[in-house]
C-alpha cells in the first residue's frame, strides 16, 4: 500500500456512492457511517479525520471555514480539508482525482481546497 496518497474521510453530507467510485481507483475513503461517528458535530468529525490521518470532505463551507482557521490560528495541524461544490458523485470524484492525484499526503497538510 502507497503511504503517500491521501486518504479521504467523508463528513455525512457527501454521497457514500463517492467511498466506491474512489476505491476502484486505489485510494482509501471512509464514511461517517463506517467510522461510527453518524451525528457527531463538526469539530468532532475533524478530530476523528486528524486522529486518523485523513483528509475531511465535506459540503458544508462555513462550518469548516471556521474550523480550518481556527486550526491555523492554534498551530493545529489537520490532514487537509476539501470543501465541495454539490455535484452528482461522479464529478465530486473527477475532480477530487485532480487533487488526489497531484499531492501526497503531506502536501495536504493544513490546507484547505475547494473543488
Amino acid at each position: 500500500m502507497n503511504t503517500t496518497l491521501v486518504k479521504l474521510y467523508l463528513d455525512e453530507d457527501v454521497d457514500v456512492l463517492i467511498v466506491d467510485l474512489l476505491g476502484a481507483r486505489g485510494f482509501l475513503a471512509l464514511t461517517t457511517t463506517q467510522a461510527d461517528n453518524l451525528g457527531q458535530r463538526d469539530r468532532e468529525q475533524l478530530q476523528y479525520a486528524v486522529k486518523n490521518q485523513r483528509c475531511l470532505l465535506t459540503h458544508n463551507r462555513a462550518d469548516f471555514e471556521e474550523l480550518a482557521r481556527e486550526y491555523f490560528e492554534s498551530g493545529e495541524l489537520h490532514y487537509g480539508i476539501i470543501i465541495a461544490v454539490r455535484r452528482p458523485p461522479r464529478e465530486i470524484v473527477r475532480r477530487l482525482l485532480r487533487v488526489l492525484n497531484s499531492r501526497t499526503r503531506d502536501e495536504m497538510e493544513n490546507q484547505l481546497l475547494y473543488i
